[in-house]
């Protein structure tokens, strides 16, 4: 099966803050399956790194103010785009990102608290009927 896949699970350093976040069971994952990494924000063309954004009442905004809406949708449609291009049928992206959250993500106030949502790319692909998994759900893909 073709995964996409979180580029920062697999190591890249693409995060807002220049970082990774590597995880270990997406290395067993690449045994199993193709994996394509995407970095959504990326692809929506924000640099690494980035002013760190939350989702604000259907927006998306840094902490200072800016509004990089466009630029989240931009990369969730290309993320989409990729998707089906290579064919995957499922993806595993970061948990709490304002892009690759899935179910659960920081609730605008960037105090830390989490609220009930998903980021603009797992919206997209869930939308497509994508299954989109978190780094903490890898273990179901490895069954």
């Amino acid at each position: 099966m073709r995964i996409l896949v979180s580029a920062c699970l697999l190591g890249c350093r693409c995060r807002y803050d220049g970082a990774s976040k590597k995880h270990p069971l997406v290395k067993r994952l690449a045994e199993r399956h193709t994996l394509v990494p995407v970095c959504p924000e990326q692809l929506g063309g924000l640099p690494t790194p980035r002013p760190p954004a939350e989702r604000q009442n259907g927006r998306v905004m840094t902490r200072e103010g800016s509004d990089v809406t466009e630029q989240y949708r931009r990369g969730a449609e290309e993320t989409l785009r990729l998707c089906g291009l290579l064919g995957c049928e499922a993806a595993v992206l970061k948990e709490r990102s304002p892009s690759c959250g899935r179910g659960e993500i920081y609730d605008g106030s960037f105090s830390g608290r989490l609220t009930a949502g998903s980021g603009v790319a797992a919206e997209l692909l869930s939308a497509h009927g994508i299954p989109v998994y978190g780094e903490s759900r890898v273990e179901e893909l490895l069954r």
